[in-house]
């Protein structure tokens, strides 16, 4: 039988209200959803991993039901607001799961604020540089596995990010994301929650998440680490083993295309994803 889930909130600084849904008792799981993403979209996993555990999926600011302040769409500023959010919440000896965008602010977390309070990682499919640059060795961006070439490439959709303003227009933008398992209808869903950030903001937010290198910070984790990825994400199965060694002890799971081993991979083959969580988090 599946758990109740409580739909919360909680304020943070500048009276900004971010909303959380929260299941279950024990130690904490807090769940970072990726860019324009929201809590929502992690509907299979939060009742079922709080059946060992109290899980908590945060809407970012901005994203899914949560305030929608005319600033701070950037990824330093989303780490500070998951700083408050684990004050505010007392929490401490979290594990800490971030999808795409959500490794992104779990990596400045600890790069700004430590590991005082995180005390494992679940990376899921993120690559250490999203934007190449110009004049790169093609090596370089082979081995980053980059999602845009460069700047330019960036800007290109980020200017379809600003054009799609309604599900169909929004499905149709995310759709190399998802394998073809994923109905025309879950698409449209997805798309709405991607909606709840303004668009100016998505655009702000995307470009800002896109340009930052993290391979300095991720050489230096040292929390016990889980990484997983897919075959047929946007970023290449190999990109998620090199995270995996530069973090010493760190774990490396690949879901095969098959399986539905996309960037949401978490959304398409939940009961693998939820397993692998939990043998991880024991």
């Amino acid at each position: 039988m599946a758990l109740s889930v409580a739909h919360k909130s909680v304020t943070i600084s500048g009276g900004i209200k971010l909303k959380y849904q929260e299941a279950g008792d024990g130690k904490p799981l807090a769940m970072l959803h990726g860019w324009s993403q929201s809590a929502a979209e992690f509907k299979y996993q939060i009742s079922a991993l709080a059946e060992n555990r109290r899980v908590i999926a945060l809407d970012q600011r901005g994203h899914g039901l949560s305030d929608k302040p005319e600033s701070g769409y950037r990824i330093a500023r989303l780490a500070a607001d998951l700083r408050e959010v684990l004050i505010a919440l007392d929490l401490h000896d979290v594990d800490l799961l971030g999808h795409s965008m959500g490794c992104s602010v779990s990596w400045c977390y600890l790069d700004l604020f430590g590991s005082e309070r995180p005390s494992r990682l679940i990376l899921v499919d993120e690559a250490a540089l999203v934007t190449g640059m110009p004049g790169w060795p093609e090596a370089e961006h082979e081995a980053l596995g980059c999602l845009f070439a460069d700047p330019a490439a960036l800007a290109e959709f980020q200017r379809g990010v600003l054009a799609a303003t309604d599900g169909e227009a929004t499905a149709d933008l995310l759709a190399g994301m998802f394998t073809e398992r994923v109905t025309r209808e879950d698409m449209l869903w997805i798309a709405h929650e991607n909606l709840n950030l303004p668009r100016r903001h998505a655009a702000d937010l995307l470009y800002h998440h896109c340009m930052i290198d993290w391979r300095d910070i991720i050489a230096t984790i040292r929390l016990p680490t889980l990484v997983v990825g897919g075959d047929a994400s946007i970023f290449p199965a190999h990109t998620q083993h090199w995270l995996a060694e530069q973090i010493r002890g760190a774990e490396c799971v690949i879901f095969d295309a098959e399986e539905g081993g996309s960037h949401f991979m978490f959304f398409e083959n939940p009961k693998k994803f939820n397993a692998v969580v939990e043998d991880f988090l024991g």
